[in-house]
């Protein structure tokens, strides 16, 4: 009567060490700021993503607030929760250094998603999913360029000043900009990636008597922003160039009611796919077919909005 209770318990241990071995990979999710409408999709998406995973996988986010100093405390917190892997979107992508130094050091893989630190090589068991950022100010200048003529003068609102993806976007503007020598940037002001900022900055250029004949914001926030101060000032709609980067909801209906003459869309689903695949892989010790993943940008025009929606 013994031996099938020994056989019993047996079975029972090897159940549980398979159950343990097939527990969730827990993920911890540092990201920027919960309230930046963009990075609230990519967050979402990241969530949806999860749910689908078939070995179960548990993601744990928090928020910094934009706040470098609350990020690197909240990113040693997961490390001490034993998190398997990291997944983060960096506050300042010329900060990332001391998140990548205590990951590597404790053995945790860590997958930088949207902004890529601005070291140029990163070490073993360090992956970015990003986008080219300077692709998405080449297609949205290139078409503004060619609505313009190639004459006249331009407005750049530009992102966080502290994230590269500001940098790499106006980069791809100012690139399109040096074949057309008749198109002149007339200011470069910081809207922080905010619509109402975006609506200031342009209202306070109407007052001041600027004569501009396009907007190029670094995302679509701060474009709307910009379309509605000139809706504001009575200027008639397509009389002014507007163009925004992300293809977020709002954006996307602006292009359609013509408020955006052009956006540039990031997909946040593909983004945040891949970052919980790369996370989940290395978490496994498997192999990534890359160490830099690249999600291409889509130029969005009114001909061909209603495919994003």
């Amino acid at each position: 009567m013994k031996t099938p209770i020994r056989f019993t318990s047996l079975a029972l241990a090897l159940m549980l060490g398979s159950g343990a071995a097939l527990a969730d990979v827990k993920v911890g999710v540092a990201m920027s700021q919960f309230d930046d409408t963009w990075l609230t999709y990519l967050r979402e998406d990241m969530t949806a993503k999860a749910k689908t995973m078939p070995d179960g996988v548990t993601l744990q986010f928090v928020d910094a607030r934009a706040d470098v100093n609350k990020q690197l405390d909240q990113v040693q917190e997961l490390i001490g929760k034993k998190v398997d892997a990291l997944i983060v979107n960096p506050v300042d992508t010329a900060a990332t250094a001391r998140i990548t130094k205590i990951a590597v050091a404790a053995g945790i893989p860590l997958v930088y998603v949207n902004r890529r630190p601005d070291d140029p090589k990163l070490p073993e068991g360090v992956a970015t999913v990003t986008s080219d950022d300077m692709e998405a100010g080449r297609l949205q200048m290139q078409y503004i360029a060619d609505k313009m003529g190639g004459k006249g003068s331009v407005m750049i609102l530009l992102g966080d000043l502290a994230n590269n993806s500001t940098k790499g976007r106006t980069d791809g503007v100012k690139e399109v900009l040096k074949k057309y020598p008749n198109i002149k940037i007339d200011q470069e002001q910081t809207g922080t990636w905010l619509r109402q900022k975006g609506m200031d900055l342009t209202n306070d250029w109407i007052t001041q008597g600027k004569e501009f004949n396009a907007v190029l914001a670094n995302n679509d926030e701060m474009a709307i922003g910009a379309a509605m101060a000139l809706k504001q000032a009575g200027i008639k709609k397509g009389t002014v160039f507007v163009a925004g980067v992300d293809g977020t909801p709002d954006g996307l209906n602006a292009v359609n009611r013509g408020d955006l003459t052009v956006s540039v869309y990031q997909d946040a689903k593909g983004q945040a796919n891949g970052a919980v695949d790369a996370a989940v892989k290395m978490a496994k010790k498997e192999k990534l077919e890359s160490q830099a993943i690249v999600i291409p940008y889509q130029l969005i025009t009114p001909e061909n909005v209603v495919s994003f929606k």
